[in-house]
């Protein structure tokens, strides 16, 4: 989101940024509907004063006794009140065209954000460790897990389709090592506040961290009872009618049971499954003003991640690295503009610890403008060597989005020497992405015998287990 009052002095630098970006500049157009809007809004409030002073007017010729008076001003005050509430609902709408641009416009990247079109421009900062050596060749983390019959695609796939897993035995008890190792790490090491979160939210706070309104398609709606009956309603009606006799239950055929248990469902709310605990975490701080000596205010927290994948069709369908339901750690950094850039480094960095601490060879790389999310005005991405895929892929995504998520938000600061309240800067990042470290430490730990070391740090979470299978 952005400041009007700051577009209409830096036109050109928001075009400017715009195009870095690949989007149309707008300042023009957005501009020119604002000027209505303020040409609008004058003529709104001179009838309000006018309202206010007719109103006034009236009340001193009924105490003179000029009634003919009184009842003229009484037409002409009423005359205004319905251009009044014509005009706000004219100001409502105005706001409305201007928000709904500006929703769906991406942050101006900073200066040192690489410019170009996609993933080619990334710029590598700096590679940590070496490449692993193997006596054999490396296998995928799904021929790995599927040969120790402990990762299960189509027993997921039987009940939920593609893009999901089920974890057995050793390894599901990894996956929980690995994300419990990573949150220790963050909260008695770095800093991190932990968080048990809500892992189902409304419109307005996936609003406020940049998911709705333009990337719609990429979450999980899983609406209750209205959304439901609606969705159940227009099945129902499209099926064959012998569909329905199908599923009678006695007298009672589906279209009635689906109507029961609706109307025995406990809410009438519609919700969004979160993509990411950032969501949630950041609007902890929406709508209030946190006192400048509370900032920075650093929280994670380890959930599970719903994304739809809209976008990816035909990427990564095997394996784990592209799933419809994932965890992750999650941190988010809350913090005065002065210290945000510097934040970004430090959040970098902590994300990047677990990979030292289990031995992981990585690389980090700044993103393009054309690969940066839509938040963020300067992100990098941490990506892990993967041996049996011979690739680096992303293992979290480190962003700094300024005041853009605390526009939307609503999220401000008491400033210590008083004054206005300015907004906060938002940080989030991924310390770290629990499946793909999974990926990771199975792919660069594994043996000839198709057996999986586990790495040292893990070893208490595992009950002291130095060895999976084999």
């Amino acid at each position: 989101m952005f400041d009007l009052k700051w577009i209409r002095d830096n036109p050109d630098a928001f075009d400017n940024g715009l195009k870095r970006r690949g989007v149309e500049p707008c300042a023009k157009a957005i501009l020119q509907l604002d000027e209505e809007r303020r040409e609008h809004l004058h003529k709104l409030q001179d009838a309000q004063q006018k309202r206010n002073s007719l109103s006034k007017q009236i009340g001193h010729a009924i105490s003179s006794g000029d009634n003919e008076l009184a009842e003229k001003l009484k037409g002409e005050v009423a005359e205004l009140k319905a251009f009044v509430q014509s005009g706000e609902d004219t100001e409502r709408e105005f706001n409305g065209r201007i928000s709904a641009i500006l929703y769906e416009i991406p942050n101006l990247p900073l200066d040192e954000t690489p410019d170009g079109a996609d993933e080619s421009a990334n710029e590598e900062v700096r590679r940590i460790g070496k490449r692993p050596a193997f006596a054999f060749a490396p296998k995928q983390h799904f021929e790995i897990g599927e040969a120790l019959g402990m990762m299960d695609f189509e027993a997921a796939a039987r009940m939920s389709g593609a893009r999901f897993v089920v974890l057995r035995g050793a390894l599901a008890r990894l996956e929980r090592a690995i994300g419990q190792f990573m949150i220790d790490v963050q909260t008695t090491e770095h800093g991190y506040t932990e968080c048990s979160v809500p892992l189902m939210v409304k419109d307005h706070a996936m609003i406020g961290t940049g998911q709705l309104p333009k990337f719609m398609d990429d979450q999980f709606f899983p609406s209750s009872s209205g959304s439901r009956a609606r969705l159940l309603g227009e099945a129902l009606e499209l099926a064959p009618p012998d569909r329905e006799a199908a599923y009678r239950d006695g007298n009672i055929n589906l279209r009635e049971l689906v109507e029961q248990v609706l109307e025995m469902a406990p809410t009438k709310e519609d919700f969004w499954l979160i993509p990411t605990a950032e969501v949630s975490l950041t609007n902890l701080v929406r709508e209030q003003i946190v006192d400048e000596a509370e900032l920075p205010i650093r929280v994670t927290a380890l959930t599970p991640c719903f994304r739809a994948e809209a976008g990816a069709a035909g990427k990564d369908t095997r394996g784990m690295i592209r799933q419809h339901q994932f965890y992750k750690v999650e941190l988010v950094s809350i913090t005065t503009p002065d210290a945000s850039r510097a934040e970004l480094d430090r959040m970098t960095e902590c994300a990047e610890e677990i990979l030292k601490r289990l031995d992981l060879h990585y690389r980090v790389v700044a993103l393009s403008t054309g690969d940066m999310g839509f938040g963020a005005r300067l992100t990098f991405d941490v990506e892990v060597w993967l041996p049996g895929e011979d690739a680096f892929r992303e293992i979290s995504s480190c962003s700094v989005c300024d005041d853009f998520q605390a526009r939307r938000m609503n999220a401000r600061y008491r400033r210590a020497e008083g004054g206005a309240n300015p907004f906060v800067h938002t940080l989030n990042g991924s310390g770290l992405a629990v499946g793909r470290t999974l990926i990771a430490v199975v792919e660069n730990y594994q043996n000839k015998d198709g057996s999986i070391t586990v790495p040292d740090v893990l070893r208490p979470y595992m009950g002291g287990q130095e060895r999976i299978g084999g």
